[in-house]
């Protein structure tokens, strides 16, 4: 039996995954920067991995993406065609859970930026960090921290580092970047080598 990844189109280039929210009472300049993502990638010749939906943060990196002539991949879980309203411009693979949503993302993706969101992206962002803690991915992330958006965030991350929760090096597990240029420009530097195999 076929699985949804064997339908995906090939693509030899490098592929972004952007975590981001598909509110749409989001605030412009939130929007604003999303539209700015997909622009970017599809100037770099990256392929957009996301979520599917053509509402919010989501639908505006997608079609700013396309609108540019970039490669756009998205998953979506079937049960949230109606509430994400799925884009049907670009290429866009329905998946069963959340789970296999997520999975597909991942290997679909050479590196992850976290734009703001909802606790759909705290949660995917979390579980990220989580695989990274677990030395079972090398791949970079990147929190795309507009006006300060994911401020809170990074002090309860300092805050479990303080109380000795988490060692100080996971700190360094990713990065911060306030503009759409640095985070291009942080998924594009060269890094260290990726794991040898995914151990997920």
């Amino acid at each position: 039996m076929s699985s949804p990844a064997d339908s995906i189109l090939p693509f030899e280039g490098r592929s972004v995954c952007l975590f981001c929210g598909s509110s749409e009472t989001a605030a412009e300049r939130y929007l604003q920067a999303a539209r700015d993502f997909g622009t970017a990638t599809a100037r770099a010749g990256w392929r957009l991995v996301y979520g599917g939906g053509g509402v919010g943060l989501m639908g505006a990196s997608a079609r700013a993406a396309h609108a540019e002539g970039g490669r756009v991949l998205g998953i979506m879980p079937g049960f949230l065609r109606s509430r994400e309203r799925l884009f049907d411009d670009v290429e866009t693979i329905v998946v069963t859970s959340m789970h296999e949503r997520k999975q597909l993302m991942y290997d679909q993706s050479d590196a992850f930026v976290v734009a703001p969101g909802g606790i759909g992206t705290l949660e995917e962002a979390i579980e990220l960090l989580s695989w990274k803690r677990l030395d079972l991915h090398a791949k970079p992330i990147v929190f795309l921290n507009i006006d300060g958006f994911w401020d809170t965030f990074l002090a309860m991350m300092q805050h479990n580092v303080a109380e000795g929760m988490t060692p100080a090096w996971f700190l360094d597990a990713w990065q911060v970047c306030d503009t759409v240029e640095a985070a291009m420009a942080a998924i594009t530097a060269p890094s260290g080598p990726a794991l040898k195999y995914d151990h997920r």
